[in-house]
């Protein structure tokens, strides 16, 4: 990609901020990076709490030395957790970003202005925020600054909340009660969504499965996708093929112009050359490299890999239930088992398990998800369905077991298995014996044949789009070129 916008005057400044959990802030830095490649100056901004998480995971180095881009921090107005490392209380984080956040993000925007005036940096031209902070909105509007919002998940879940309070005005949410999670009411169609087929309430974003009209993230939702009405634009991290009907959608609801910019780690595996920002990563938990290793005396294909994500939390039971699926499918695994992963604190498995599965399986805290999932010894991926894994593994062309958790994962796996044809649903009530006959299936049957080519031929249409020429190549530069012209 070229780096030419700020050749001959002075750069553009976008300051990035997301929200602070892991998965959106991957989503991020990585539209950081392609605009830093594009010639900007970059001030990514995170909290108090996250940045001390990263210079314990990653070391002070991370934030060193890099030539315009720069790291921010604002304070989340939190208690600190008991432990350090541990994930943040989402409904905590979600309530602090929206009455803790904006006066320290517009104090940081002024103290940005003074150093450009003093001739330090150069002027903050753009804003780029997650949608889910809908602060940053009211934030760009009194510097009068143009703001991208990026969704960091499916351009599909994102067609589902903007229809949330439609499901509300229907009287399809909130639940009657608990009953209605069990008793089918969920396998009814909704058949009034534009640019959504063959849909049940049960695929759309699991926020409505609640029972409380004042339910913190229904009404959130329907927040955020109002305040979006007021973004200079939209950016998706996906690709026209894969979700232009839900785009297309999109756009008929929304006068700000829709970008589909992705997939991101297709654009950056491209980019060639020793760049310092490109092997930056900000994971909050220090990754295990000796996982790699071990890949490495394994056979092509033959090892099931298996993370859920930074957020998911399951009980002691669905954990021994997934141990014993892996442990009896005989596939060799490698399992991520972050430190917070099982409710109620540490995870222990059984002296039983590990002997059974000591030759054949990996166990580690944290890894470097791409590079495994492009190891040639990866042959499936067992996954809570969050969107920067499907991205992941479309782009390496791996398919997937998948075991949503909450929030967006529920459409994404509903696309996944029926519509792009690239992964297999394990039942929310996890059975060692579906555990193993689903890995079994995805590692060796046919079906996981198929899928295995379907997500090859996606991980190609992939590469083809974030391409010079390709559709999403072409609507990153035109989102660049349209917000400095504003």
């Amino acid at each position: 990609m070229g780096s030419d916008v700020g050749e001959g005057s002075s750069k553009p400044h976008a300051v990035l901020i997301p929200f602070p959990a892991q998965g959106h802030i991957n989503s991020l830095l990585k539209l950081a990076k392609l605009l830093h490649l594009q010639g900007f100056f970059i001030t990514f901004v995170n909290t108090e709490f996250t940045y001390k998480r990263l210079l314990r995971s990653r070391g002070d180095k991370i934030f060193h030395g890099l030539p315009d881009f720069q790291f921010e921090t604002i304070p989340d107005g939190l208690p600190p957790p008991p432990d350090e490392n541990a994930s943040q209380d989402i409904p905590s984080l979600v309530n602090a970003t929206r009455k803790n956040f904006l006066i320290p993000f517009k104090n940081l925007l002024a103290r940005l202005h003074d150093s450009s005036s003093n001739g330090f940096i150069p002027p903050v031209t753009l804003l780029l925020s997650d949608v889910c902070l809908g602060f940053s909105v009211a934030a760009a509007e009194a510097f009068q600054l143009p703001i991208i919002l990026h969704w960091p998940a499916s351009a599909y879940s994102y067609l589902a909340f903007v229809h949330f309070q439609n499901l509300v005005e229907r009287g399809l949410t909130p639940l009657k009660d608990e009953s209605y999670l069990t008793n089918g009411y969920l396998e009814q169609e909704v058949d009034w969504i534009p640019g959504m087929r063959n849909i049940k309430l049960k695929d759309l974003p699991s926020f409505l499965r609640t029972t409380d009209p004042n339910d913190l993230y229904l009404n959130l939702f329907i927040e955020l996708v109002e305040k979006a009405h007021r973004a200079s634009a939209i950016c998706f991290n996906t690709f026209d093929v894969l979700e232009g009907e839900a785009v297309k959608a999109l756009s008929s609801i929304y006068e700000a112009p829709l970008y589909t910019i992705g997939p991101l780690p297709s654009f950056l595996n491209q980019i060639k050359g020793n760049d310092q920002l490109a092997s930056t990563n900000f994971s909050l938990w220090k990754e295990e490299s000796q996982c790699i290793d071990w890949l490495e005396s394994k056979e092509s294909r033959s090892v099931i890999y298996v993370n859920f994500g930074s957020i998911t939390i399951m009980s002691p039971e669905q954990l021994f239930e997934f141990a014993w699926g892996l442990a009896n499918s005989k596939k060799p695994f490698l399992w991520i088992i972050r430190p917070d992963l099982v409710n109620g604190g540490s995870m222990i498995l059984s002296p039983e398990f590990l002997s059974e599965t000591k030759d054949r399986g990996f166990i580690a805290s944290w890894c470097e998800q791409e590079k495994v999932l492009n190891h040639p010894s990866i042959g499936g991926f067992l996954t809570h369905c969050g969107w920067n894994s499907i991205t992941e593994s479309i782009c390496a062309g791996v398919p997937l077991a998948c075991w949503p958790f909450f929030g967006d994962q529920q459409t994404n796996c509903r696309y996944a298995c029926r519509d792009w044809e690239i992964g297999i649903e394990i039942d929310n009530n996890v059975k060692r014996e579906d555990v193993e006959k689903i890995v079994n299936e995805l590692m060796e049957g046919e079906k996981g044949k198929k899928m295995r080519q379907k997500a090859l031929e996606w991980k190609k249409i992939a590469e083809k789009d974030t391409k010079p020429g390709g559709s999403s190549y072409i609507n990153l530069e035109k989102v660049i070129k349209d917000m400095l012209i504003k």
